[in-house]
C-alpha cells in the first residue's frame, strides 16, 4: 500500500524528505556555528546568567595635620546582606539567622517581609572583620558578606568641625571630608566571580579592575595648637557660663589656618545623639557685628588718608555725642577730655572714633574694610561658609559712618576678622587663606601701605601693654598686639537687639616685633563674671597665644635686660619670663 501511495504521489514524498533534510542541515549548521564559529554568543548568554562583578571597595585617602598626625583614617569593616526573595523560602531558618546577627527575631522577620520583592537588602553594616567572620562561620543560609571601609577620627571632637565626617557609604558629608571629597575618594575596583542562580559564590575568576585608593590630604592644622585652643575655649565657656564660642589661629606669613576650634562640639565617631547645633562650624558660619575689634581698621583708614597721625588729638568730652535722634556713648570712662589716636584705641572711645570717621568719610572706612576681606569670600571653599554683609551706602550719613567705624551695621565671620588682623600683622600684605599645608610663602597683595600697617602694630601693642590697656591679653616674655570688642546681639526677626545678650571678642597677633600668628576669640553670651571682651575673651587669647608661641619655637621679644634682672633679684621680684 505504501509503495502504491509513493508511486501515486512521488513528488510529495520527495518534498517531505527534502524538508527533513533541510531542517537537519540547518540544525547541524547552527550547532557548528554556535560551538565552533560564533561561540561568543553562547558564552555571553552563559556569562550573563552566572558571571558577576563584585565591587572592590576603595580605600579613602588619609587626612593628616601639617605634621603628619592622622586626623581621619579608613578602617576595614564587614557588611552582611541577603536576597529577601530567596530568603522567603527559608522561613524556618529566620530565627537562627536572627540569632547569629544578634537581632530580635520578630523585627528580623518584619524586615524580610517588608522587602520580600527586593533582591538585595543590608542585614547589618560596619561590623569589625572579626565579628563578620564569626557570623559567617555559622553558615547561616542566605547570608553573604562584603568588605567595606569606615572612617575613624583619632582626634574626635577636637577636630570635628574642621575634618567633618562621612556617611555610611563613605561619602563626605561635612567639613574637609565634603569639600575635598573628590580628592579623598578612591575609585572602586571590580572582581569577576561565578555565581549560581541563588547568588552563591562558585568561583573567584579574576580581578577585572584594581581599586584605586584616595589621595592623602595634609591640612594646615597643627594638632598641638588645635588641642590647646579646644581646651582653653572649653574652659572659658564653663568659667563664664557662655552659650558658644570660636577660636581661630592663622599663620601671618603663609595664610594657613593653624587651629580652628568651636564650642559646643561633637564626637564624629559616635553620632547617635548628635545635636544639629553642635555641628555648626561657628568660625565660618556664624556672622556677627564685630564691635570695637574693627576700630584698628577704621584707624588704618584714617592714617592712610594722610589727614591723621598717631599723635593727633580728638576731644571726647563729655563721653557722648548726639547725632540727630541717635546718641553715641563711650562705655568706659576715658583718661581725659582729649585723646590721641592711640588713646582712642586704648580707651575704646566710640566718640573719638566717630569724629575721626566724620572727617575721612564712610567711603574710606568701607574701602579699607573691603580690602581687608570683610564681607568677602575667603576662598577656602568650606561647605556652608557665609560671606556676611559690608554695606556700601549711596549717601554716607553721619549715623551710618559712625556705627561702621566702631563695628556696628556690618556682619562678618571670625575667619574674616582673623584674616584682616593677619593682614595688618603682615605689614599690610594680604595672602590667601588656606586649609591645606602650604610649603612656600604665597604671593600676596599689598592692600594697606606698609608704613600704615607697622604704625598700627605699634599702636595695638600699646592697647595691650598701656596702664589702662587690656592687660589680661599679655603674654609673659613676648610683646603682643590686639584689640578687645563687645557687641550686642541682634534679635532674630526684629530690628533691635536682645536684652543682656553680648558677644565678647578679642583679636590680635604676636610677637609684635615680628608677627607670626594672628588669633581671634569669640565668646557668645557669657553670663557669669561679665561680658566685656577684655574681661572674657582676652584671657583666652593670652593663654593660647603663650602656648602657641612656645610650641612653634618663636623666640621671645620681651625678655628683661641684665639690668632689669639684677634689679629684680635685688628687690626679690621675678622677671616676666
Amino acid at each position: 500500500m505504501m509503495k502504491l501511495e509513493g508511486a501515486l504521489y512521488p513528488w510529495r514524498f520527495r518534498v517531505v524528505l527534502g524538508l527533513l533534510a533541510i531542517m537537519v542541515g540547518a540544525i547541524s549548521w547552527r550547532i557548528v556555528d554556535l560551538h565552533v564559529i560564533d561561540h561568543d554568543f553562547l558564552k555571553a548568554h552563559g556569562d550573563a546568567r552566572s558571571v558577576r562583578h563584585i565591587p572592590i571597595p576603595a580605600h579613602r585617602g588619609l587626612i593628616t595635620d601639617r605634621n603628619g598626625e592622622p586626623l581621619a583614617v579608613s578602617t576595614p569593616v564587614s557588611t552582611l546582606w541577603t536576597n529577601p526573595k530567596d530568603l522567603m523560602a527559608l522561613r524556618d531558618e529566620w530565627p537562627r539567622i536572627a540569632q547569629a546577627l544578634g537581632q530580635d527575631p520578630k523585627a528580623f522577620a518584619q524586615r524580610i517581609e517588608q522587602n520580600a520583592n527586593r533582591e538585595f537588602m543590608y542585614l547589618v553594616r560596619g561590623l569589625t572583620p572579626e565579628q563578620g567572620q564569626a557570623i559567617m562561620a555559622n553558615k547561616a543560609p542566605g547570608v553573604y558578606g562584603i568588605e567595606e571601609f569606615r572612617r575613624f577620627y583619632p582626634a574626635g571632637e577636637v577636630t570635628a568641625h574642621v575634618v567633618g565626617f562621612t556617611d555610611v557609604d563613605d561619602r563626605g558629608r561635612e567639613g574637609v571630608e565634603l569639600s575635598f571629597d573628590e580628592w579623598l575618594a578612591g575609585v572602586p575596583g571590580k572582581r569577576q566571580v561565578l555565581k549560581d542562580r541563588r547568588g552563591r559564590l562558585i568561583k573567584d575568576v579574576q580581578v577585572a579592575r584594581n581599586a584605586k585608593p584616595g589621595k592623602t590630604l595634609a591640612l594646615s592644622i597643627d594638632l598641638r595648637l588645635q588641642y590647646l585652643a579646644h581646651r582653653e575655649l572649653r574652659n572659658a565657656l564653663v568659667e563664664n557660663g557662655a552659650k558658644a564660642g570660636s577660636l581661630v589661629i592663622v599663620d601671618v606669613k603663609t595664610g594657613e589656618v593653624l587651629a580652628m576650634a568651636n564650642q559646643p562640639t561633637y564626637n564624629p565617631n559616635n553620632r547617635r545623639n548628635l545635636q544639629p547645633a553642635a555641628m555648626r562650624n561657628r568660625a565660618m558660619i556664624d556672622v556677627f557685628e564685630p564691635g570695637s575689634t574693627v576700630k584698628p581698621i577704621s584707624m588704618s583708614a584714617a592714617l592712610q588718608s594722610g589727614r591723621w597721625k598717631p599723635e593727633d588729638k580728638v576731644e571726647v568730652y563729655p563721653g557722648s555725642l548726639q547725632i540727630g535722634r541717635y546718641t553715641i556713648k563711650d562705655v568706659s570712662k576715658t583718661e581725659g577730655p582729649i585723646l590721641d589716636l592711640t588713646g582712642i584705641l586704648i580707651n575704646s572711645s566710640n566718640v573719638g572714633m566717630s569724629k575721626i570717621a566724620f572727617d575721612i568719610g564712610g567711603e574710606a572706612i568701607y574701602d579699607t574694610m573691603r580690602k581687608l576681606g570683610m564681607g568677602q569670600d575667603t576662598g577656602l571653599g568650606f561647605p556652608g561658609e557665609r560671606v556676611g554683609n559690608l554695606p556700601n551706602h549711596r549717601e554716607w550719613r553721619k549715623a551710618e559712618t559712625a556705627t561702621l567705624s566702631y563695628g556696628y551695621g556690618l556682619s562678618i565671620t571670625a575667619i574674616q576678622l582673623v584674616h584682616a588682623y593677619a593682614t595688618l600683622a603682615n605689614n599690610g600684605q594680604a595672602v590667601p587663606l588656606s586649609m591645606t599645608r602650604v610649603d612656600s610663602i604665597p604671593d600676596g597683595a599689598q592692600v594697606i601701605p606698609a608704613e600704615v600697617a607697622k604704625t598700627m602694630q605699634g599702636m595695638l601693642q600699646q592697647v595691650v601693654e598701656a596702664p589702662r590697656g587690656v592687660f589680661r591679653a599679655q603674654v609673659p616674655g613676648y610683646h603682643v598686639s590686639g584689640k578687645s570688642g563687645t557687641a550686642r546681639k541682634a534679635s532674630v526677626g526684629t530690628k533691635g537687639y536682645t536684652q543682656n545678650a553680648y558677644r565678647s571678642l578679642f583679636a590680635g597677633f604676636g610677637p609684635s616685633t615680628n608677627p607670626r600668628i594672628a588669633m581671634v576669640v569669640v565668646i557668645d553670651e557669657p553670663s557669669k563674671a561679665g561680658y566685656f571682651g577684655g574681661l572674657v575673651s582676652a584671657p583666652v587669647f593670652g593663654k593660647v597665644m603663650a602656648g602657641a608661641l612656645r610650641l612653634m619655637n618663636i623666640a621671645p621679644d620681651n625678655l628683661p635686660t641684665e639690668e632689669q634682672q639684677t634689679a629684680n633679684a635685688a628687690t626679690g621680684k621675678g622677671g616676666r619670663i
